[in-house]
C-alpha cells in the first residue's frame, strides 16, 4: 500500500507542477515518518523515497538507528535548546528554526563539523496561538544576527498553514512566505539563500506547489492514519 500512496502522491505532484508551468524534479518529497516505525520506512525507502521527515529528536535517534545516511533526515517538528546536540548529528535540514538562542545553540553545537549546518527559519504567518515561528516583520533582524554565526546557513524558510478542509484556505499564507522569501534574497546577505521554500502538507501540498513550494511534507497520504 505504501508505494501505491508513495506513486499517487509523486502524480498529483508532477500535475501540480504542470497546471503552475513548473517542472516536479525541482520539488522533493519529504515523506514524514512521525507516526510509523523503521518497517514502514524501510518500505518507503525501497519505494524510491530519500527524504524522511521527523517532528521530535529522541523518536528519530530510534529510527536513526537503522536507517542510519540511507536517508536524508529532516527536523520539521519545534526544536528545544536542550535537543540540539543531539539533532545536529541526525538532521540535514533543520526546518523550525524560530529565535537567536536556538541558532546560537545550533551554531555552538555545529562547531567541529565538516559543513555548516543547513537550516530554515520557520515562519508564523497565521495567527494561531498553538503556532510556532518567528512573526512575518521578525525575519529580516533574526537572519542578520544568525549571519553573524559560524558554522550555521540559512537555505530558506518553512511555515505550517492552519488545517483545513479546503485547500485554497491555505493560500494567503503560501503567498505571505514566498512574498517574504523574496524580500530576504533581494538583501543579498552572505551566508543566507532562499534556495527551500517548505509548505504544504497532505491536505494543501498542490496550493502550496502552485504559490510557490519546492519543499513539501507528506505524511497521511502516504501512510494513512
Amino acid at each position: 500500500m505504501i508505494p501505491e500512496n508513495i506513486h499517487d502522491v509523486r502524480e498529483r505532484i508532477r500535475r501540480a507542477a504542470e497546471n503552475a508551468g513548473r517542472n516536479d524534479r525541482d520539488i522533493t518529497l519529504i515523506c514524514v515518518t512521525k507516526t510509523v516505525g523503521v518497517p514502514q520506512i524501510e518500505e518507503a525507502l525501497a519505494a524510491g523515497v530519500t527524504e524522511i521527515g521527523e517532528s521530535y529528536v529522541q523518536a528519530a535517534e530510534i529510527k536513526y538507528r537503522t536507517i542510519e545516511h540511507r536517508a536524508n533526515w529532516h527536523l520539521i517538528g519545534h526544536l528545544q535548546t536542550n535537543k540540539v546536540k543531539e539533532a545536529v548529528q541526525i538532521f540535514d535540514l533543520i526546518h523550525s528554526v524560530d529565535s537567536l538562542k536556538l541558532a546560537e545553540e545550533i551554531s555552538k553545537r555545529s562547531a567541529g563539523l565538516l559543513d555548516p549546518k543547513k537550516i530554515l527559519i520557520e515562519v508564523k504567518t497565521s495567527e494561531e496561538a498553538t503556532k510556532y515561528g518567528v512573526l512575518p516583520e521578525q525575519v529580516l533582524p533574526l537572519i542578520e544576527k544568525i549571519t553573524e554565526l559560524p558554522g550555521v546557513m540559512v537555505m530558506g524558510l518553512m511555515t505550517m498553514a492552519p488545517f483545513t478542509e479546503n485547500p485554497e484556505d491555505s493560500r494567503p499564507y503560501f503567498k505571505r512566505l514566498k512574498k517574504l522569501a523574496t524580500l530576504v534574497s533581494d538583501k543579498n546577505m552572505r551566508k543566507v539563500s532562499m534556495d527551500y521554500l517548505s509548505m504544504g502538507m497532505t491536505q494543501d501540498f498542490e496550493v502550496a506547489i502552485q504559490e510557490g513550494a519546492n519543499i513539501i511534507r507528506i505524511g497521511h497520504a502516504i501512510f494513512g492514519g
